[in-house]
């Protein structure tokens, strides 16, 4: 069993205790206030509130961005998965194979589809989905495999193609938090038949609120996630089929459209935060994050494991730094997930990360000082 050492904590010295949030989206804002507010200034004069042409325009760029043809930009990452299944033909008693090592949301859209969640455990490296245990969970209404780049770290993509080609099933990428991450050598989202992006306000690339999108090489699946996230309207107030309200506003095409430029960057100072809390944090009884091979990591958490995990969250939150929890639930262990029967010890990886994971602070405007403080508190606690 690891030990803390209780005296190190009660005789920090005073420069130890720097106050580091988990992320500083005030600092973000900031950095983008000159560029951002004109531009929601000049939306509110347009009265160009829903949809429109900064969503469009929003729509054009991050579609370059990640190499696809196409992007639909809608109004959450969660939208963003339903629709990107529907496309995909996932229908009412359909199994979509995915993972239980992530945030609801994922589960929820095949849901929404009426279709059920089929889990596989993770890779114990990488906690994205381990491809040699896909097989064993197709069944003749598997329709979709929705793998999960976690963490900001791409799953397998590589392998999973290859069953999915096999076996004629698409892959769908849940890659809500991998926003500029890439598979041997391309870009996240255009790789699987889609890829859905979520721009919660504390992702890599975050709106002033709720946003997602799915992009897709497809351009008769792009056209018809365009319908349906309309009301289903091919022309006003004609409705094919049931549809959705999952619009985007056009501020929040406007504002990711300027952040979308800082992105780069962005990801850039993450990767070499991830570098300096790797070097600094190597001979701690830590468990660090490792990177799966051809694969580049954005960083969009960095989490440690630690079998004392609250105990060490506590002692860190007692000096003034912030930690977060991604994800200390499994889904398959979801009260809301009861009736598919899973039991603990179904998924033993999934379920030793959940207990063990502490995400550290890791944010663009992190300064190496804030850094330091948290190796410093760490090194003192453990």
């Amino acid at each position: 069993m690891l030990k803390f050492a209780e005296t190190a904590v009660e005789t920090a010295a005073p420069a130890a205790r720097m106050a580091v949030p988990f992320m500083d989206l005030k600092a973000q804002f900031r950095a983008v206030r000159d560029e951002v507010l004109p531009a929601m200034e000049e939306v509110a004069a347009d009265a160009a509130f829903i949809l429109g042409q900064r969503v469009a325009e929003f729509e054009e760029a991050f579609a370059a961005y990640t190499g696809a043809d196409h992007c639909v930009a809608v109004n959450s990452g969660t939208s963003a998965l339903h629709l990107a299944l529907l496309a995909a033909g996932v229908r009412p008693g359909d199994e979509v194979i995915t993972v239980p090592m992530t945030f609801v949301a994922t589960s929820w859209a095949i849901s929404y589809c009426g279709a059920k969640p089929v889990f596989v455990d993770v890779d114990p490296v990488t906690y994205t989905m381990d491809p040699d245990q896909v097989e064993a969970k197709i069944t003749p209404r598997t329709r979709a495999f929705l793998p999960v780049h976690l963490y900001g770290q791409p799953a397998d993509l590589g392998s999973l193609l290859e069953i999915g080609l096999r076996h004629g099933i698409p892959v769908i990428e849940d890659a809500c938090q991998a926003h500029g991450a890439k598979c041997r050598g391309r870009p996240v989202g255009s790789i699987g038949q889609s890829g859905c992006f979520s721009f919660y306000p504390g992702k890599n690339l975050g709106a002033f609120g709720e946003g997602g999108a799915v992009v897709t090489n497809d351009p008769a699946k792009a056209a018809r996630m365009k319908m349906l996230r309309d009301h289903a309207q091919p022309t006003r107030y004609v409705h094919t089929e049931i549809g959705f309200n999952y619009r985007m506003d056009g501020l929040q095409g406007a504002i990711l459209r300027i952040k979308l430029n800082h992105l780069p960057d962005w990801d850039a100072r993450r990767r070499d935060l991830a570098v300096r809390y790797r070097d600094r944090l190597a001979g701690l009884p830590l468990g660090l994050p490792a990177v799966g091979p051809s694969r580049t990591h954005v960083w969009h958490l960095f989490v440690v494991r630690h079998p004392d995990r609250d105990r060490l969250r506590a002692a860190l939150a007692d000096r003034n730094i912030q930690t977060g929890l991604h994800y200390p639930t499994p889904v398959h262990l979801q009260l809301a997930y009861a009736h598919l029967g899973h039991n603990s010890g179904d998924f033993r990886v999934t379920e030793s990360v959940a207990r063990e994971c502490l995400s550290l602070p890791l944010f663009p405007e992190m300064t190496d000082e804030q850094q330091d403080a948290v190796v410093t508190a760490l090194r003192e606690i453990c």
